[in-house]
């Protein structure tokens, strides 16, 4: 069981000639208060290797695929936590007498070491469940075969995919 403090990150997010601006508000960890072995155990996820990429995109253009970019928005939020992590109340969020209390964490939180593994693990198991395999040489490459002999690439960096298939879905 660990124990830590959060702190609020404000920022103003220019969007340059749209009325989109905005303001965004993060709640993070203090994440470098984390002890290894205490309260969590992975901190590396896997990225794709810059010779699958490119092996990838070579196929993806010589078979004529059609190619799909995403990037996962506030990813490292979805990452379910092994260990038992508290922190206390966020500012602004404490009720009168209740300020003693404390929130257990049951989901990543930006800046704990352990984000980027926890995304990891749930993308991989997603991805799996899906019916794709990754493949021997690289584990951000996964690979779904169809019944027609076609191929549909997934591929995955940090919280960016590229999917690449022979029809767009």
């Amino acid at each position: 069981m660990s124990f830590h403090f959060e702190r609020w990150v404000f920022r103003y997010k220019y969007v340059f000639g749209s009325e989109h601006s905005k303001y965004k508000a993060r709640l993070v960890a203090k994440g470098f208060k984390q002890e290894h072995g205490v309260n969590y155990e992975e901190v590396l996820s896997p990225v794709v290797k810059i010779t699958t990429f490119q092996y990838s995109l070579e196929t993806i253009a010589v078979e004529e695929l059609e190619l799909e970019k995403m990037d996962m928005k506030v990813a490292f939020l979805h990452g379910d936590l092994h260990e038992e992590i508290y922190m206390s109340q966020p500012t602004g969020f404490t009720t009168t007498g209740g300020d003693h209390l404390v929130c257990r964490l049951k989901k990543s939180l930006y800046s704990l070491k352990q984000v980027s593994c926890m995304w990891y693990e749930k993308s991989k198991h997603h991805i799996r469940q899906l019916g794709y395999r990754h493949t021997n040489s690289d584990p951000c490459l996964y690979v779904k075969h169809g019944n027609d002999k076609s191929r549909i690439y997934h591929i995955l960096y940090v919280d960016d995919m590229l999917i690449a298939g022979k029809d767009r879905v």
